[in-house]
């Protein structure tokens, strides 16, 4: 059964004004499964996966083009990055010979563009990247320049609830009168069934079928393991890699402290610090960044880590079921992860770049989260309580930026959408 993904209208619109459409993210997510459902009859299929495609990619890009013609959809490029060059120079002689290339080329990678480590592309290339992409697509800041201008770049999780529910898609914003919109189509929820959509996580294959979830992620994670971190340079030891994905699970909604992954794995804190990189290339973690007004100081400061797939790390931590986990010790951990990768999902189902960012100050007062629109910010506070007590009490702390400060929100457990006092509202989790 294939669940109708967000995404699908970015692609489309993407691909009639880009000669390349490019969809990244973690392994498993349903990347290929949703291309291969847009894919129109005369769009030919191939995956680097297969050892014959890739050894062709490898030795010859040139026939391996001629064979497989346009349009054409290649799953896990990231395996052969050196044919975007190749297909640059396909482009781009397209261009100058009169034809519309616009959509010729789909291409998923389980690895974030943004942050793949790419071969220099001719000086003449370098250029920035159009600037209404950036508004629509999820663009990184250290693109490979190979594709400039010629690339729509989109990220791809795994399920949030509002796909799994059929719901529309729609960004989440925190202004009350969005927030209401979405309550209009949003199935309440109580306490133990958001636990159960922790527990189970997004992946589509759990979700799509009756498939074991003990089997289902423990044949992810050595997948995760033999296909993506075993052609990493950065990793020697499989086993170690292993204990470090465990450590970070039983992290998650944590701060990011490398000098403690050293210590606790047995490596150091440069390692533990390419190994964080490795695992939010892949999709498997979104790193918040602490807010500042200085945005230098943002990229610095301690960061917070979360997975994009609670179900996993909940089997990482090797929690039994769902009650256990809502009973437990990092019941609250989870909660502020489940809410926090719901929202990051719905800004890559819209196509955009997350502008997020927690905050904390020395004085340890702390907010969740922080949604930054120009001017304006939306504070937001996470509680697994359906009747938090003082949840504006850090609210004020904001005052001190001189910026447009709107109401606060309180996502919990509650019923509806209530004022909590004139500039704090409680709203159900059920929103996202």
């Amino acid at each position: 059964m294939y669940i109708k993904r967000h995404l699908e209208a970015q692609i489309l619109e993407a691909s009639r004004y880009y000669p390349v459409v490019m969809v990244c993210g973690q392994r498993q997510a349903g990347k290929s499964t949703m291309l291969n459902q847009l894919r129109e009859s005369g769009r030919r299929y191939v995956t680097l996966d297969d050892m014959n495609a890739r050894r062709l990619a490898e030795q010859d890009l040139g026939l391996f083009f001629e064979t497989y013609g346009s349009p054409l959809l290649i799953d896990e490029f990231q395996r052969v990055p050196s044919l975007l060059l190749e297909m640059k120079r396909i482009v781009d002689q397209a261009a100058l010979d009169g034809e519309d290339a616009n959509g010729r080329y789909w291409l998923t990678g389980s690895q974030k563009f943004s942050m793949m480590r790419m071969e220099a592309p001719p000086r003449e290339a370098r250029r920035q990247i159009d600037p209404p992409m950036q508004n629509r697509c999820a663009m990184g800041g250290s693109i490979s320049e190979s594709l400039a201008g010629r690339v729509a770049v989109f990220d791809l999780s795994s399920l949030s609830v509002a796909e799994v529910e059929e719901r529309p898609a729609q960004l989440f914003h925190p202004s009350l009168d969005s927030l209401r919109e979405r309550m209009k189509d949003s199935k309440l929820k109580n306490v133990h069934q958001i636990f159960g959509l922790i527990f189970r996580g997004g992946m589509p294959k759990l979700i799509a079928t009756d498939m074991d979830r003990e089997r289902y992620y423990m044949d992810y994670v050595n997948t995760y393991l033999e296909r993506d971190i075993k052609d990493l340079a950065q990793v020697g030891s499989l086993s170690t890699f292993y204990d470090f994905l465990v450590f970070i699970a039983a992290r998650t909604s944590g701060e990011l402290r490398y000098d403690e992954i050293a210590n606790a794995i047995g490596v150091s804190a440069p390692t533990a610090k390419s190994w964080v990189s490795i695992l939010e290339r892949s999709g498997v973690v979104y790193i918040l960044r602490p807010y500042y007004s200085n945005v230098t100081s943002r990229l610095v400061k301690t960061p917070k880590i979360y997975f994009m797939d609670t179900g996993l790390a909940a089997y990482l931590c090797r929690w039994p079921n769902a009650e256990t986990l809502e009973h437990g010790a990092m019941d609250g951990a989870f909660f502020e992860t489940w809410v926090v990768s719901e929202i990051v999902k719905s800004y890559y189902n819209a196509g955009k770049r997350p502008d997020l960012y927690y905050y904390r100050d020395t004085d340890k007062k702390e907010l969740d989260l922080l949604i930054v629109e120009g001017d304006k910010l939306y504070p937001i506070e996470i509680k697994k309580n359906k009747t938090p007590a003082h949840p504006d009490k850090n609210f004020g702390v904001l005052d001190k930026f001189h910026l447009d400060v709107q109401p606060g929100i309180v996502l919990c457990m509650c019923d509806e959408i209530l004022p909590y006092n004139r500039n704090t509202w409680l709203v159900p989790v059920s929103v996202l």
